[in-house]
């Protein structure tokens, strides 16, 4: 709810429901117990109600230390795998997850580290990382560095594990250059757009890229957006 580009962004609406619902009907559709991991402020408790309203399984914890809250929300749930989304995303494909997942699990590795982040052929808004509770709890033992502690997985994938096993999931044609995710007014009006003028909540990712494709002014409404870096 403290986003410092675009406040409250999750909460706020497209098509008669908010961006975490649309964003929890699409993790839904995966088949995965969904855990909403949000911090102890006073300010997320609308997305802890929202989350218990829902039926899944809610965890609290620092708003800084995003790894340690991750790690907790795992621990909390008793989980082997971590498949790790973030909330910016509401339009993700859970499709997509189900295919990483897969992998996941015929890779039978606890090192792998299986992802559309680092290799990047999809748009944003579609990220997700897997990899197995037990790394990320070694994630959360040994980090120290501050954008390790903020951002989850860096540890994970930078090389500071020595153990991890990094594979992507890329797609044949490059859609990286378009923004499916929520981080500015910009994006708002991008996703508000899919999700009301041409029914993306029902869309799949090549769906939405084809949209995209098909309306080159909604895509170049957000284009100039440039994503945060680590420690920004």
């Amino acid at each position: 709810m403290t986003s410092s580009r675009l406040p409250g962004k999750v909460l706020i609406p497209a098509g008669g429901r908010s961006m975490l619902d649309h964003h929890i009907d699409r993790l839904s559709r995966a088949d995965l117990p969904v855990v909403l991991a949000t911090t102890t402020n006073a300010a997320d408790d609308p997305l802890a109600d929202l989350g218990h309203r829902r039926g899944i399984e809610v965890f609290r914890g620092s708003e800084g230390d995003v790894l340690s809250r991750f790690a907790g929300a795992a621990s909390s749930a008793g989980l082997d795998v971590v498949v790790r989304v973030t909330s910016d995303c509401p339009l993700i494909d859970a499709a997509l997850i189900s295919d990483g997942v897969r992998r996941f699990v015929e890779l039978d590795d606890p090192h792998a580290h299986v992802s559309n982040v680092l290799e990047r052929t999809y748009p944003r808004g579609f990220d997700f990382e897997v990899f197995a509770a037990s790394a990320l709890a070694e994630a959360d033992r040994n980090a120290t560095e501050p954008a390790e502690r903020e951002h989850v997985t860096p540890y994970l994938y930078t090389g500071r594990s020595p153990r991890s096993s990094i594979h992507s999931i890329t797609q044949q044609v490059d859609a990286s250059h378009y923004r499916v995710t929520l981080d500015t007014p910009e994006d708002l009006t991008v996703i508000r757009a899919l999700i009301e003028d041409h029914g993306a909540a029902g869309l799949d990712v090549s769906e939405i890229v084809a949209v995209l494709d098909s309306h080159p002014e909604l895509a170049a409404i957000n284009a100039h957006v440039e994503q945060k870096k680590l420690g920004e």
